[in-house]
């Protein structure tokens, strides 16, 4: 659903009583916050169209809301382990009373009776309290709802193909390492000045082509929320055309979904995203062997003009001068390692290791050893003595 300027603000007006009514029931009970949001559905329900976008943004306050379950730190199956097991038994006895269950279950958990109580059904949703409202404007929270419709539009999708632009080296930077971040199968190329994006609003730029889940045997469900997070990293670009190949429905039925947006000034950024997990834990266990090599994530983005380019993850610094980068492909697949390959083979003029695992089927002398550049096949983990070695033979054939 497109919001054209008169439904733009009717969700807008929305946002705002949704935001407003969770503020005031900062403290309260879900079943007294969900009676409040009633109270705003009711005010706003003017049709399927109106009710659909008031669902959204229901549930999206909802998840940037802070609740808090009423048990504190009591577990409250086990509160209700020993509350449950008392009355039985005085049950049994013929002399049961509420409180005084809850009194002697108080003695054996060492916790003051109203604790109990209000921890025995603290787990349940209804006993959940509001500890803070959304922290958000009214309009951020209807940009959130669009980004959430397009998202889950990609879900779908079988290729993504995106021109962006944005203003400086940096910002480019900054960019793909957040797409490398997502572990997306994408490759990236530079526009000719005078190459036309298919809007025919810009020329230049880069053209991103993403694979999609339904391109791969592979999980469709992870990959897909993967591919989602792509439009957060595009927005911080200053523009960008995104067309998507999407299978819709049952039948998958084939559809073409486009969206052009540009990065709100407070959505830019030229840092990159922390390392991933696997990058983190190759830099300290290469670390770890106090070689002569320094390593650091890498702020470079190496580029052979005409043919291509790649995002190295790791570089690695030696006193004498000479420098190698790391591009970690893991699981991306074959034909990432090819156009890597082909990508040296045409004159990248950078030292590089590429490590790629066993999975993928490729041999290490698929590089020749002539060329400034070596394929590290692992499986498992990777070894930060044999990247070692990888880093020492580059450096020879550079001294020879």
């Amino acid at each position: 659903m497109r919001l054209d300027d008169k439904s733009r603000a009717r969700a807008e007006a929305m946002a705002h009583a949704l935001i407003t009514a969770l503020a005031q029931q900062v403290g309260a009970p879900r079943g007294q916050v969900d009676e409040a949001i009633a109270d705003v559905s009711a005010r706003f329900d003017q049709g399927p169209g109106e009710r659909r976008v008031l669902e959204g943004l229901i549930k999206l306050a909802d998840d940037a809301s802070t609740w808090a379950s009423s048990a504190g730190e009591l577990d409250p199956v086990e509160v209700r382990r020993v509350v449950f097991g008392i009355a039985s038994a005085l049950r049994r006895t013929g002399h049961f009373a509420r409180d005084a269950a809850l009194s002697r279950a108080a003695e054996v958990i060492g916790q003051p009776p109203e604790a109990l109580e209000a921890a025995l059904y603290g787990d349940l949703r209804s006993a959940q309290r509001l500890v803070a409202a959304p922290p958000m404007t009214a309009r951020t929270l209807v940009e959130q709802w669009e980004r959430a419709q397009a998202q889950a539009v990609l879900l779908r999708a079988v290729r993504i193909e995106v021109h962006v632009a944005c203003a400086s080296a940096a910002s480019y930077r900054a960019l793909f390492h957040r797409l490398k971040f997502l572990r997306l199968l994408h490759e990236v190329h530079r526009l000719r000045e005078d190459e036309h994006w298919p809007n025919g609003t810009r020329t230049g730029g880069h053209r991103i082509v993403v694979e999609g889940p339904f391109s791969m045997f592979e999980s469709v469900t992870k990959y897909g929320l993967e591919l989602a997070m792509v439009l957060p990293v595009l927005e911080s670009a200053d523009a960008f055309h995104l067309s998507a190949e999407v299978r819709w429905g049952a039948q998958r039925t084939p559809l073409t979904f486009k969206l052009e947006g540009g990065a709100a000034p407070m959505a830019r950024s030229n840092a990159p995203p922390p390392l991933p997990d696997h990058v983190e834990a190759v830099l300290a266990r290469f670390r770890a062997l106090g070689s002569a090599w320094s390593v650091r994530p890498s702020p470079d983005v190496l580029e052979l003009p005409g043919i291509g380019l790649c995002v190295p993850d790791l570089l690695f610094e030696h006193p004498t001068g000479a420098r190698v980068f790391l591009e970690i492909l893991g699981f991306w697949s074959r034909e990432a390692v090819f156009r890597r390959v082909e990508l040296v083979e045409r004159g990248l003029p950078h030292k590089i290791v590429f490590a790629v695992s066993k999975r993928l089927r490729v041999r290490e002398d698929l590089l020749d050893d002539a060329l400034p550049a070596a394929l590290y096949v692992y499986k498992g983990t990777m070894s930060a003595r044999v990247l070692l070695e990888k880093l020492e033979g580059l450096r020879a054939e550079s001294k020879a």
